[in-house]
């Protein structure tokens, strides 16, 4: 009877060895790669610090997404700034140093990611001695407008900070 037991065990694990294998074999084939691509490059990677949070508008209106490539010389600087939408920002190289309207500032090298939430105005700068390149998804942009805000446009009573 144990030999019986035994022979129906080995017989239960090399079914489901077998079915396994099968499983995995259908899904190669169905993941397999695509063709005819001209072109397919990763301009940027970088990893996101955990915990961040992205926050859209209300998503019943359409919004633009731009991506744009900044390459800015070392001692340069964006101006201070905003964005009406969330920009997800992968520093490529260099020293991508993000400094926020109330003076404070991070620093972040290549293969950092930064978010940088819709409304707040900040500026960037290279304090480097490279240049800095840094890709930018800007989302949420509301259709046709531009992905960069000037806050003294916005507000007129706006002062630069003294930092």
């Amino acid at each position: 009877m144990k030999q019986l037991k035994r022979m129906s065990v080995r017989k239960l694990l090399a079914l489901t060895v077998l079915v396994a294998v099968a499983a995995i074999g259908v899904g190669v084939a169905f993941a397999t790669p695509g063709s005819l691509f001209i072109e397919r490059t990763v301009f940027a990677r970088g990893t996101l610090a955990p915990h961040f949070k992205i926050k859209l508008q209300d998503s019943s209106d359409p919004g633009d997404v731009v991506v744009q490539k900044f390459v800015l010389a070392p001692g340069g600087q964006s101006g201070w700034h905003l964005h009406p939408g969330p920009a997800v920002v992968t520093v490529k190289s260099g020293e991508f140093t993000l400094d926020q309207e109330d003076c404070s500032s991070a620093t972040y090298s290549a293969g950092h990611v930064v978010v940088e939430p819709t409304g707040h105005v900040h500026r960037v700068r290279n304090l480097g001695t490279t240049n800095l390149e840094f890709w930018v998804t800007f989302l949420d942009i509301p259709v046709g407008s531009p992905q960069r805000l000037e806050p003294e446009i916005l507000d007129p009573d706006w002062v630069q900070p003294a930092c």
